[in-house]
């Protein structure tokens, strides 16, 4: 039996070429595994990062709102204690509309308040020192008027049976020495209730409905409220 071999013999350029040729196919492997691993870290970043984000977005804004809605100042136990009438605030978000109220907040130290203190059937400041104000975001509209936004004074005539409620443009002045009545942007009729004692006058702004909100104010065992819609 006769075995053959054959030899095949590779000459150098051709060596060199078959090597140039697996250099060039073992970049495009490498290239093309590159970008794959990339797509898939991207994919994957883009499944992870999405919702976070979204749900950071929405606590952020949800931060926002319950300090813009939450951001007036207790008073200390020394203020409450003080005889004089301390600067208060009051916020409340109804709808789209943010309510701002600033006040000075009397006590009543064993006072009588209402036809003592407080004169009946007289234009009040419903607090002491500056006009009591209040801002709206938005448009509103009280017993089907409607009132733009803006910064109001918030003026008072209590009366025995019955309270008049005033909205009034001129929101910067001392007491109610300027009021006017020509300014008067709301002026309607409400009933009193009783409430439980307040020694210090306090306002607060409470939703009662869909962007249905109420303004309610109490001092003593006395106090009114005054309803609002927004008109957004």
């Amino acid at each position: 039996m006769r075995i053959c071999k054959k030899i095949i013999i590779i000459s150098p350029d051709h060596l060199q070429k078959m090597f140039f040729l697996l250099q060039v196919n073992l970049k495009l492997i490498m290239t093309k595994s590159i970008c794959i691993i990339a797509a898939f870290f991207l994919f994957g970043t883009l499944q992870s990062c999405g919702p976070e984000t979204a749900t950071e977005e929405t606590a952020t804004e949800e931060t926002e709102q319950e300090t813009h809605v939450h951001h007036a100042p207790e008073p200390s136990e020394e203020d409450l204690n003080s005889p004089k009438s301390i600067p208060r605030e009051a916020h409340g978000q109804v709808g789209p509309t943010h309510v701002t109220i600033n006040y000075y907040s009397p006590g009543v130290r064993d006072r009588i308040i209402w036809g003592g203190l407080v004169a009946y059937n007289q234009v009040w400041v419903t607090g002491a020192h500056s006009a009591t104000n209040i801002s709206f975001s938005t448009p509103v509209t009280i017993e089907g008027e409607l009132v733009p936004a803006g910064k109001y004074a918030f003026f008072t005539i209590p009366g025995k049976e019955s309270w008049t409620v005033i909205l009034n443009k001129n929101y910067q002045q001392h007491l109610a020495d300027d009021y006017d009545p020509k300014d008067d942007v709301v002026r309607i009729e409400v009933s009193p209730v009783e409430v439980d004692f307040t020694e210090r006058l306090a306002y607060d702004i409470v939703e009662v409905g869909e962007n249905e909100g109420r303004i309610k104010v109490a001092w003593e065992k006395v106090g009114v409220h005054l309803d609002f819609k927004s008109a957004n």
